[in-house]
């Protein structure tokens, strides 16, 4: 049996719970090293004839001796305690900011405080943060220049394609400037989308699930939603952008319609979380591609075509915009066939709610 496991189980998981075992460790072997010179010097007394031969080790040790062991592990263990507590702080407010900055990249920088190696970390993390902060920056204008210089291109295409006395090219043309329109939209809406400046707001979640049902039904598709039983238990409150879960949830529904010809969406309430449900009868996701989808540009077969009118980017926005709120989107199989896509988001007062 491999020992390091079992003593990795034993140590503290936490930098200072491991600091303080160190020093309770020395602090026992100091003690233990003066308790064994005093026996010694016990022997030697009893040697002398200073002491009764016939006492017991107990009896020797003198009370001030004990007394001077307890009160010195105790003031060291308290001592520690709250010089580790005062140590590791910083240490603390850099993993929250480090959560905080996956979330928000316009959270404020770290103070730089504390001992050189916790100012060192701190500076490097501002240093990285405002690195990031513009390359996204640079990214975003290069993408609004991409865009104003392409939209103007495709309109004068268009133009000329209403020259055109062959309908069936014109068709054709329209139909190519149609998708490069979209490959467009698409990527900026990709790369906007979790950078939107929107405000945090309660959300009632149901009612936003029944207006994406009744805008997907104007539009023919089969969607129905599915309603919450007579008498379940009220939903939580949920705080997140409203702009940026109605695009992930319409992405689902859009995805689920474009190959399956019956979706259906609910909404699901357990213990400080909310599932947002969007069920299908289609063919499914081969279980060794359900991780692979939820990354950008990736499509899986010929049917998901660009005449489906996507490029391969609407699992990957839902699955940031879940990160963005805390929560996650899980993809899997149904038995009967179809998928599953379940997005589960952490109500107010859980503790991961959007960081603002």
């Amino acid at each position: 049996m491999n020992p390091r496991p079992v003593l990795a189980r034993l140590l503290p998981r936490t930098l200072s719970g491991r600091i303080m075992l160190i020093l309770v460790l020395g602090l026992l072997m100091a003690q233990g090293v003066s308790l064994l010179l005093h026996l010694h010097e016990r022997s030697a007394l009893m040697a002398a004839g200073h002491l009764h031969p016939g006492l017991s080790a107990l009896e020797a040790l003198p009370l001030r001796f004990i007394w001077h062991v307890s009160l010195t592990l105790g003031i060291v263990l308290g001592v520690a305690l709250v010089a580790m507590r005062w140590a590791t702080r910083p240490l603390g407010q850099l993993a929250h900011a480090a959560k905080a900055f996956a979330h928000d990249l316009n959270t404020p920088a770290l103070p730089e405080e504390g001992p050189a190696e916790v100012r060192s970390a701190a500076e490097a993390f501002n240093f990285m943060q405002q690195r990031i902060r513009q390359l996204v920056t640079e990214r975003n204008r290069a993408l609004a220049a991409v865009s104003h210089d392409l939209r103007t291109p495709l309109t004068r295409m268009r133009l000329r394609a209403e020259l055109i006395d062959d309908p069936a090219l014109q068709a054709r043309l329209n139909a190519d400037i149609d998708a490069m329109q979209v490959m467009v939209n698409s990527v900026l809406a990709y790369f906007r989308g979790l950078e939107d400046q929107e405000a945090a707001q309660a959300i009632d979640m149901e009612a936003l699930l029944f207006s994406l049902v009744e805008d997907e039904q104007a539009l023919g598709r089969p969607v129905r939603l599915r309603e919450r039983a007579p008498g379940a238990p009220p939903l939580g409150p949920l705080v997140g952008r409203l702009s940026l879960l109605r695009r992930a949830v319409a992405n689902l529904i859009d995805n689920a319609a474009a190959h399956a010809p019956q979706v259906t969406v609910a909404i699901e309430a357990e213990p400080g979380h909310l599932n947002l449900v969007v069920e299908d009868n289609g063919p499914g996701i081969p279980p060794e591609q359900l991780d692979r989808v939820l990354e950008p540009y990736v499509r899986l077969d010929p049917a998901r075509s660009m005449g489906r009118g996507g490029v391969g980017l609407g699992l990957a926005i839902t699955r940031d915009a879940m990160a963005c709120h805390g929560g996650q989107l899980r993809l899997e199989n149904r038995s009967g066939g179809g998928l599953r896509a379940v997005l589960r988001l952490p109500l107010l007062g859980s503790g991961r709610n959007l960081q603002r």
